[in-house]
């Protein structure tokens, strides 16, 4: 299996929030750097994503039921 990857969208969807915040949000100091930068913008592992939310956004945890 390959690294599991997430990009702007994929982290704007998983939060349910505007593409407007999602942008904010990864440019945060306490967001996760990105682990690539491709011509399509950045990439973050999702491991990273998904411990930033643990940290930051608990409530959203209990509806993360894709693995």
């Amino acid at each position: 299996m390959g690294l599991a990857l997430m990009g702007a969208a994929e982290i704007q969807e998983r939060l349910g929030i505007s593409r407007q915040r999602a942008y904010i949000l990864i440019n945060r100091r306490d967001f996760p750097a990105p682990t690539a930068t491709l011509k399509m913008g950045n990439v973050w592992l999702k491991s990273d994503v998904e411990a930033w939310i643990a940290e930051k956004r608990p409530h959203l945890l209990e509806s993360d039921e894709e693995a």
